[in-house]
C-alpha cells in the first residue's frame, strides 16, 4: 500500500506533509508485447519553454499543444521526452487524452520570470487542469503543480501519462515501477564522441500513484490503449520485458477539487534520478516556484531597461523579455556559449524519433552570432561574449575535418556542431557543407566582444586567409544554394574588414591590409556579379538571390520542388545586409530598387510581401521557397507531402526594419508585427500562415516549425533598441567608417 500524511482543505486539496511509499498492492508483473510503434517528436511551435536561470539544474522543459513536450537533460541538444500529459476518464462513458479533449490558454504569472501556468478546459466543459511549471534550481528536476477540477460535480480518475523518448530517442528505453513509488525510466544511446550516454528518469507525485503501468507505445499494455478500451485501467504492470518505446502511467487520486505536485527527476542513475525527485518533492512546489521566478528577475534586471519602443504596449514588451529570457534559455549548462538554435525539432510531429534527431536543438555560427548582437544590444555583454569564445575555441576548425560528405579545411566552421563543440563529433553532427558567412561572423562577434587577444588572432588569421583564398562563393545563409549571394559577401567584406582591424591590434599591418583591400575589390565588383538589369520583377534592375556565374543577365537556372527559374527573377532579403554591415549607404539606389521586387504582388507562392488585415508585414524568404508544411494534407516538412511551401519568416520583417531605420524612417510597422506573430507564450516563430484559403492554420499565427526561433529573438531585441538609439546598433563602426556610410 502506499501510505502518506496529508491534510485536506475544504476544497478537496491535498498538501504533503510527509511519505512514505512501499509499493503497491495492484500493480504486478512484466509487459510482454514488446515493442510498441515508432516513436516521434512533438510539433515545433512551443508555447512554453524553461531552464533555471542558475547553471546548477541541467534541465530544460517545453509545452506544446497544452500539454509538457520535449525535456531537455544533461544537455541542450539531448531530449528525453515526447510529451507528458494526462487522461481523463469517469470509467465509463469516456476516455480524454488532455492534448485533444481541452482548449489550452497559456499565460504568464511574472513578465520577468520564463515561468508559464497552462489552463486546459475539457471542451466537454466536464473538468479543467491548471499546471505550473517550473525547474528546481537546485537539482535536475522539472515540477510541475496541478489542480485538478471537476466543473460540473462529477467524479474522474486522473492518471498522469508520460512517452519517455530517452537519451535523445525512443526506441531502446526501458522502464519499471520502484518500489519507493516511482516510475522509472532509462535509456543509453551512443551520442557524441561516440559515447554510450545512459539517461535514468524518476517520475514522483505528491499524492502517490494509487495504480500505475508499464508498457509499450501503442501496444496492449499502453494505459492509453488498455483504458479506451473499457474505460477501466486493466493491465497494472511494473516492467517490460524488453527494451523499447515505452510508456509510462500512474493514477492520482483526485476530488472535485484537488492540488498536487509532480517530480520528474534525471539523473545518470536511477539513484541519482530518483533521489532529485525526491527532495524536489520535499522542497514544495512554492518554495522551487519561487526560487526559479527569483533567478529570472534577477537576470532580467541586470539587463537594460525595456526601451521606449517596447515599454508601453503590453505585447511588445512581453515578447522583449521573453526573447532575452529566452537566449539566455538557449545556452547550454555544460559547454558556456554554445546556444542552440531552438529548443525544437521543426515539424517534430512528423520526424522519426526513434533516435537522436538533433532538429534546431544545435549550435549554427550564424544564428550564435544572431542571438549574440540581440543580447549585446539588450545589455548581456558578458553571455555575448561567451558565444564569440565557444565559437573560437570550440568550433573553429584547426585541421582539416569530416563533414558530412566534406572536408571541412583548417579556418573553417562547420554548418553546425553539438554544444561540446567539434571535438568528438560525427561527420554527421557537423554538416554537409562549409558557409562562409558564418565564417566572417565568428570574426565579426570576436570584434564587437572585444575578443583580440593574441592566440585568438592566430586562430582569425587562418580563418581571413582562408575566406580570401576560397572566397566569395559560397553555400548561402537558406543553406540550400551555392555561389555568390549578396548577404554572404557583406558578411565576408565586414568579417575581413573586422579582421584588419583585430590584425592591426596585434601589429599585422601587411595581413590587414591584403584583408582590406580584398573585401574594397569584393564591395566593388558585387552589383556586377549580383545585379540584374533584365529580371522579372519591378523595373527589371535589382539584387539577386544569388548567382552561379557572376553573370547576372544569363538564362541560368535555380530550381526547386516545383521547378526551375531564372536565377534572375529569384531575389531575397540578402542584399539589405550591405546596409546593416555598413558596407553601401542607407540611400542606395540599387538597394532601393531591389527593395520594390519584395513587395510585388503576383500568387502565394512567389510573392515576398504580404500584408495582413491588420496592416502586418511579413515576408517569404523568396519565391517558389519549399520549407513548410503542404497545402494538400497541411503535413510539416519532412513528410515530404506535395504542394508545400515555405511560409513567413518573421525575422524578415526586423531585418525590413533596420532598413528603413537606416533610413531614418518609422520601423514601428515592422516591430509591431513581430510582437503580432508571438504565440501565446510570447515567443517569435520561424514561419506564420500565409493564406487564409487553406485552413491549416490562422492567418498570421505561427505554423509547426520552430518556435521560438532564437535567430528571431535576437533579432527582436536589436531591432527594439536600435529604435530608442536612432541606429542600427550591430552595424560595425569600423566598417561603417572605412566605407563612409
Amino acid at each position: 500500500m502506499i501510505r502518506w500524511k496529508a491534510v485536506l482543505a475544504s476544497t478537496g486539496t491535498a498538501v504533503l506533509l510527509a511519505a512514505t511509499l512501499q509499493g503497491t498492492a495492484q500493480a504486478a508483473g512484466t509487459a510482454t508485447d514488446c515493442c510498441g510503434s515508432g516513436a516521434s517528436w512533438a510539433t515545433g511551435n512551443k508555447s512554453a519553454l524553461g531552464t533555471s536561470a542558475t547553471p546548477t539544474s541541467p534541465v530544460w522543459f517545453t509545452v506544446a499543444n497544452g500539454v509538457t513536450s520535449e525535456v531537455f537533460y544533461p544537455r541542450a541538444d539531448v531530449p528525453n521526452m515526447q510529451d507528458m500529459q494526462y487522461i481523463v476518464t469517469d470509467g465509463s462513458t469516456f476516455v480524454d487524452l488532455e492534448r485533444d479533449a481541452t482548449n489550452h490558454v497559456v499565460s504568464m504569472p511574472d513578465e520577468k520570470a520564463l515561468q508559464y501556468t497552462i489552463t486546459n478546459t475539457a471542451k466537454s466543459g466536464k473538468y479543467r487542469i491548471t499546471t505550473n511549471y517550473a525547474t528546481d534550481p537546485a537539482r535536475a528536476t522539472l515540477v510541475t503543480n496541478t489542480r485538478f477540477q471537476s466543473l460540473d460535480g462529477g467524479s474522474y480518475r486522473l492518471y498522469l501519462l508520460a512517452n519517455p523518448s530517452m537519451a535523445g530517442g525512443g526506441a531502446n528505453d526501458n522502464a519499471w515501477w520502484d518500489s519507493t513509488g516511482a516510475l522509472m525510466a532509462s535509456g543509453t544511446e551512443t551520442l557524441f564522441g561516440g559515447t554510450a550516454t545512459t539517461v535514468v528518469s524518476a517520475l514522483r507525485a505528491s499524492t502517490g500513484f494509487t495504480a500505475h503501468d508499464n508498457g509499450y507505445s501503442g501496444a496492449a499494455s499502453d494505459c492509453l490503449v488498455d483504458l479506451r478500451a473499457d474505460k477501466t485501467l486493466n493491465n497494472q504492470f511494473d516492467n517490460i520485458s524488453g527494451t523499447g518505446n515505452v510508456v509510462q502511467c500512474g493514477q492520482i487520486p483526485v476530488g472535485t477539487d484537488t492540488t498536487f505536485t509532480v517530480a520528474l527527476g534525471y539523473g545518470s542513475t536511477a539513484a541519482a534520478a530518483s533521489s532529485a525527485a525526491s527532495a524536489s518533492l520535499n522542497s514544495g512546489f512554492a518554495a522551487v516556484s519561487a526560487s526559479y521566478r527569483t533567478g529570472w528577475n534577477t537576470y532580467v534586471n541586470s539587463l537594460k531597461p525595456a526601451p521606449a519602443s517596447v515599454s508601453g504596449d503590453t505585447q511588445r514588451r512581453r515578447t522583449y523579455y521573453v526573447a532575452a529570457m529566452a537566449l539566455k534559455t538557449a545556452e547550454d549548462k555544460q559547454h558556456p556559449g554554445a546556444s542552440v538554435a531552438g529548443l525544437a525539432t521543426p515539424w517534430g510531429d512528423f520526424t522519426n524519433g526513434d533516435h537522436l534527431n538533433d532538429g534546431y536543438h544545435r549550435v549554427w555560427g550564424r544564428d550564435l552570432y544572431q542571438q549574440a548582437t540581440g543580447l549585446l544590444a539588450a545589455g548581456d555583454s558578458a553571455q555575448a561574449k561567451r558565444m564569440a569564445q565557444f565559437l573560437w575555441n570550440s568550433q573553429w576548425i584547426g585541421t582539416p575535418t569530416a563533414g558530412d560528405g566534406t572536408t571541412y579545411p583548417a579556418g573553417s566552421f562547420p554548418r553546425y556542431s553539438p554544444v561540446s563543440g567539434v571535438a568528438g563529433a560525427s561527420p554527421q553532427q557537423l554538416g554537409c557543407c562549409e558557409q562562409l558567412d558564418q565564417d566572417a561572423n565568428a570574426i565579426l562577434l570576436a570584434w564587437l566582444t572585444g575578443l583580440t587577444d593574441a592566440a585568438t588572432y592566430a586562430k582569425i588569421k587562418t580563418t581571413a586567409n582562408h575566406i580570401v583564398a576560397t572566397g566569395p562563393d559560397t553555400t548561402e545563409r537558406w543553406e540550400e544554394q551555392y555561389g555568390k549571394s549578396p548577404s554572404s559577401v557583406a558578411a565576408e567584406i565586414a568579417g575581413l574588414i573586422a579582421a584588419g582591424a583585430i590584425a592591426r591590434a596585434n601589429g599585422d599591418t601587411a595581413s590587414a591590409s591584403t584583408w582590406e583591400s580584398t573585401a574594397d575589390s569584393w564591395r566593388n565588383s558585387l552589383a556586377g556579379w549580383t545585379v540584374t538589369t533584365s529580371g522579372y520583377w519591378g523595373g527589371h534592375t535589382y539584387y539577386e538571390r544569388l548567382d552561379r556565374a557572376g553573370n547576372p543577365n544569363d538564362t541560368a537556372t535555380i530550381c526547386f520542388d516545383e521547378g526551375c527559374f531564372y536565377e534572375r527573377d529569384v531575389t531575397d532579403f540578402g542584399f539589405l545586409d550591405l546596409v546593416r554591415l555598413g558596407i553601401r549607404p542607407a540611400g542606395d539606389a540599387t538597394i532601393a530598387n531591389s527593395v520594390a521586387p519584395t513587395a510585388a504582388a503576383s500568387d502565394g507562392n512567389s510573392a515576398m510581401q504580404v500584408t495582413l488585415p491588420n496592416g502586418d508585414i511579413y515576408f517569404h524568404r523568396y519565391p517558389h521557397d519549399n520549407y513548410g508544411e503542404s497545402n494538400a494534407n497541411c503535413s510539416g516538412w519532412p513528410a515530404n507531402a506535395g504542394q508545400r511551401f515555405g511560409r513567413l519568416w518573421p525575422v524578415l520583417s526586423g531585418e525590413r526594419g533596420q532598413y528603413e531605420l537606416a533610413n531614418g524612417r518609422s520601423a514601428a510597422v515592422y516591430l509591431k508585427s513581430m510582437a503580432d506573430s508571438v504565440n501565446d507564450g510570447y515567443f517569435v516563430p520561424e514561419q506564420v500562415w500565409d493564406r487564409a484559403d487553406v485552413g491549416c492554420f490562422g492567418l498570421g499565427r505561427p505554423t509547426g516549425s520552430a518556435g521560438p526561433l532564437m535567430w528571431a529573438e535576437g533579432q527582436y531585441l536589436r531591432l527594439a533598441q536600435s529604435m530608442d538609439a536612432g541606429h542600427n546598433l550591430d552595424t560595425p563602426s569600423i566598417v561603417k567608417s572605412r566605407y563612409g556610410t
